[in-house]
């Protein structure tokens, strides 16, 4: 089918989805009509045009802060809302602007990157979806908006949403990794963290969805890079967490910057209406990313004018930074290119989600110093964000069952991310306070005051010169240790070989992850590979600690270290939950949500790929397949993988029935048991493979999990329910349905090592 007519088969698609039922509106919602048509009726161009603008103020964290003039403009009406700005003093200074000398006292909206929590740190959003936990996702959401809430703030720019299969892309770091299924649950837990069952809440912030769309696959892993790519992908794989994301009632969407199929995504009225209200029935508002208006210009699609006007009839709302709309929007009213209506509906939308946080009933809503000294950074947020960090980490290797570490063990604790705080709370963490932090050296001092631990720093961080210039430049604070490389990998080694066992803690800088940060190599740097070869040396058993951003090639790593433990970035408590986890008062449960590649020759590498016509099935002499000369075609670590400090063993699947009829339910069940020598947990997954489609289908795809705890010796039946919807797919027409034929089921604790069986969908 030619693309022309793939669109024109989009555009019935979504004529069909138009025909909602009408029911009569909600007695709330009549009174916010009426009261924003009233405001409506009485508000000139300037000052409709005027909520359109969403200036920065105050703390830059996203880039240089462009806005001028804003308290003269909050006065005119001309601004209806503030990123960067934050602390109850700081927006009531802001808010009493527009309440006591804007002519109608429109309260403002504040915004900020809340990410993974406001001043308490969680782990990076990638750590926390590791965590396959919904509840103590949600719960990250709710401590974040509770404090972000009691800090000033009505508005956080999360979740990010966006299916990231390539880790040379910096953000990766921002979202749920590779997987639809998962990140849609991901991303309905965060907004209910977010927004609770009504923005009404004192503690209630609006959630932002972004970035969309498709921003995760820029070409080559590259930040702000080229989409393109085919309906059916979008659909099936790249559209469900946004779709869920409004489904949960997200009051915002973020444009994203990439172009998607040679239109910005800023001025993609496909995206923006066709799909996301005419399709999804969204009823919030869009905003730009940071200055995403203005940067069409350089995409080529025109003028500040232009590209303004493309992207307010394509279905943007409001303009962070870019002022495009402030500058230009009145000449375009002026020769037609914006109707009224247009101009009408955008500003309805800005002041439909004031009406919902309750900003119009108290603009000071969300201005307490009270709440900003009890809600923020308690001791209780603290034990949270300990646990949450604990449940995020994936243990990677543990040959010899050398984790736990004995508590009367001598310890030697090397690397320069061992004592270090700067890099502890991630990217991203832009209200946090890296001081808080605890290290892993402080962690185990206190978590394991009778252990013998020697620390010593081993190399530098970073030692390119051109890399740490850029670093610092962005606030990595890496300064280069007195001691030469090799008297630090001499005491090192000398240290290692007085102790029982070594724990290196290596990975990235912090600003090494999240925005504008792509790489093309994915190993360790140099200095930190030439450090735990050394270690490895001396014939000690090796843990190797982790802190990075994203998925790292490990080979050397995994075929020479002893135990590897990932543990991202994990925030404000890293210290205490990475000393919980080594000295085994915390069993590690975390799971991948992301494919570990072997290098990055296989990138994008992501486990739900597609059969091809000429499968490899590992002969390595069968040249005409589709594989690579010089690599096996399998990650290092597939999706969903994870160990533990115990073991568990798999039944086999059992069916309720092997056919199931159109809009019925068969179950599928397992018996997990707990093996080895500790409690622990252990993430059940279901995968399912269409083995004939009218498309080619991938060759597995998760459709379900459950985190279970099984004390040592118990075993569980966990049982799976399987219906039509989980068999649905969109077909060359987009054509929403499942259909009939024979389905594999595989269950287990990771992509890979699954069990399986097969049944019958029938008409």
């Amino acid at each position: 089918m030619k693309t022309t007519s793939l669109w024109f088969v989009l555009a019935l698609f979504s004529a069909s989805n138009l025909s909602a039922q009408s029911s009569k509106p909600a007695a709330d919602t009549v009174e916010m009509n009426k009261f924003i048509n009233q405001l409506l009726s009485k508000m000139t161009v300037a000052e409709k045009v005027g909520q359109l603008n969403l200036p920065s103020v105050g703390f830059d964290v996203t880039g240089p802060i462009l806005s001028e003039g804003v308290d003269q403009k909050i006065k005119e009406g001309l601004v209806g809302g503030v990123f960067n700005t934050y602390t109850p003093s700081a927006v009531k200074k802001l808010q009493d602007l527009a309440m006591q000398s804007s002519r109608l006292k429109i309260p403002l909206l504040f915004g900020y990157d809340v990410i993974h929590g406001h001043k308490t740190i969680f782990p990076i959003p990638l750590g926390l979806s590791s965590s396959w936990d919904m509840e103590l996702i949600e719960k990250s959401a709710r401590i974040a908006a509770k404090e972000a809430s009691a800090d000033g703030l009505s508005w956080t720019f999360s979740p990010m949403v966006d299916i990231a299969r390539d880790p040379r892309w910096g953000r990766i770091a921002e979202g749920a990794g590779e997987d639809p299924f998962l990140g849609s649950a991901i991303a309905k837990a965060m907004v209910k963290g977010y927004q609770t069952n009504s923005l009404a809440n004192k503690d209630a912030i609006l959630a932002c969805v972004k970035h969309f769309a498709l921003y995760g696959a820029a070409e080559a892993g590259r930040d702000y890079n080229t989409t393109d790519m085919s309906l059916n992908r979008m659909y099936n794989e790249y559209f469900p967490p946004y779709k869920a994301a409004v489904e949960a009632g997200a009051g915002s969407v973020m444009a994203a910057f990439n172009d998607v199929n040679g239109i910005p995504a800023t001025a993609n009225k496909w995206l923006m209406t066709t799909v996301l209200r005419n399709q999804w029935a969204f009823d919030g508002f869009v905003v730009t990313d940071y200055t995403g208006i203005p940067e069409m210009i350089a995409h080529g699609l025109g003028d500040l004018k232009t590209v303004s006007t493309l992207a307010l009839n394509a279905g943007v709302d409001m303009d962070m930074v870019g002022e495009g709309f402030l500058k230009t929007t009145q000449q375009a009213l002026a020769d037609q290119s914006v109707s009224m209506n247009t101009l009408n509906s955008a500003c309805r939308r800005i002041l439909q989600a004031k009406y919902k946080l309750g900003l119009f009933a108290d603009p000071y809503k969300y201005v307490s110093e009270k709440r900003a000294r009890e809600d923020i950074l308690t001791p209780g947020n603290r034990a949270d964000a300990r646990l949450i960090a604990q449940a995020s980490m994936v243990l990677l290797k543990n040959n010899r069952s050398v984790l736990p570490l004995k508590k009367n063990a001598k310890i030697a604790l090397i690397g320069p991310l061992a004592d270090r705080k700067r890099d502890l709370i991630g990217n991203w963490s832009a209200a946090g306070d890296w001081k808080q932090a605890v290290t892993v050296l402080e962690g185990l001092k206190s978590v394991a005051p009778e252990m013998e631990i020697t620390y010593a720093k081993g190399a530098n961080l970073v030692d390119n010169p051109e890399l740490l210039k850029q670093l610092n430049h962005n606030g990595a604070e890496i300064v280069a240790d007195q001691k030469s490389p090799a008297q630090l990998l001499e005491e090192a080694v000398k240290v290692t070989k007085n102790a029982d066992v070594a724990v290196l803690v290596l990975g990235e800088s912090a600003i090494m992850g999240g925005e504008a940060t792509s790489l093309t190599q994915l190993d360790l740097l140099p200095q930190q590979k030439a450090l735990l070869k050394a270690v490895v040396n001396t014939g000690k058993p090796v843990v190797l600690v982790l802190m990075n951003s994203r998925p790292m090639t490990l080979v050397w790593e995994e075929e020479n270290v002893t135990a590897i433990l990932e543990t991202w970035f994990a925030g404000t408590e890293a210290g205490n939950a990475i000393a919980d986890v080594l000295i085994g008062n915390y069993n590690p449960s975390g799971k991948l949500t992301t494919t570990f590649p072997r290098n990055v020759g296989q990138i994008p590498l992501y486990y739900n790929h597609k059969s091809t016509g000429r499968p490899y099935a590992g002969d390595f002499l069968d040249k005409y397949k589709s594989r690579y000369l010089d690599s096996p075609n399998e990650p290092l670590y597939p999706f969903g993988y994870g160990l533990s400090y115990t073991t568990f063993s798999y039944q086999p699947i059992k069916l309720s029935a092997n056919r199931l009829k159109n809009g019925g339910q068969i179950t599928a069940s397992v018996a997990v048991k707990n093996t080895g020598k500790y409690d622990g947990h252990e993430v059940v997954q279901l995968y399912i493979q269409d083995i004939y489609g009218s498309i080619t289908r991938p060759v597995k795809e998760l459709k379900g999990f459950k985190k279970i705890f099984l004390k040592k010796g118990e075993i569980k039946t966990i049982d799976f329910n399987i219906g039509t919807e989980d068999l649905k797919f969109y077909n060359a027409a987009l054509e929403f349905g499942a259909e009939p034929g024979d389905f594999k089921i595989y269950i287990g604790s990771n992509s890979r090592d699954v069990a399986e069986t097969k049944f019958t969908l029938v008409k």
